[in-house]
């Protein structure tokens, strides 16, 4: 079960995070929004992508677009997104539900420094329903991320 891998997750990393488990689906950005009641921008999506043979997982804001020049330069390569199966072979959780903790392999998380707009995030936490109240630094603390700057800036 993939929240309970973010639930044991959390647990040893971060042990004050609860996990919120709502009655209507969060798999989406708007549906998380209105499930937690916070702007778009406010939910933490976490995409994944692969440059040749190097798989990792981006964290931004919910309203970020990835900008291609910026995520090239950053990766040394030409982005691209993985495949839904291949996104539940190596997170262990459910594309809707993706997040970068508790995951089934090892592999790169990455944090935006559009995420640094907000003091509170809400990433999804292992299920199509289930999120975490969490600060954007604290998300690289637990995950071990790097911050990188590979999104447009959002359009106001």
């Amino acid at each position: 079960m993939s929240i309970d891998s973010v639930r044991a997750h959390l647990a040893a990393a971060a042990p004050d995070l609860a996990i919120i488990e709502t009655e209507a689906s969060s798999a989406t950005v708007e549906e998380a929004a209105a499930a937690h009641d916070v702007a778009p921008a406010q939910i933490a999506k976490t995409l994944s992508f692969s440059v040749r043979d190097e798989r990792f997982l981006l964290v931004a804001r919910g309203d970020a677009r990835i900008d291609n020049k910026k995520a090239k330069a950053t990766f040394g390569g030409k982005v691209r997104m993985l495949s839904l199966e291949d996104v539940e072979a190596i997170t262990g959780h459910p594309v809707g539900g993706v997040c970068p903790f508790g995951l089934a392999e090892p592999i790169a998380v990455y944090c935006d420094v559009s995420l640094k707009t907000f003091d509170v995030v809400y990433p999804a936490a292992g299920a199509r329903n289930a999120a975490v109240r969490i600060a954007p630094e604290r998300i690289a603390e637990i995950t071990g991320a790097a911050w990188v700057d590979v999104c447009q800036e959002p359009a106001h």
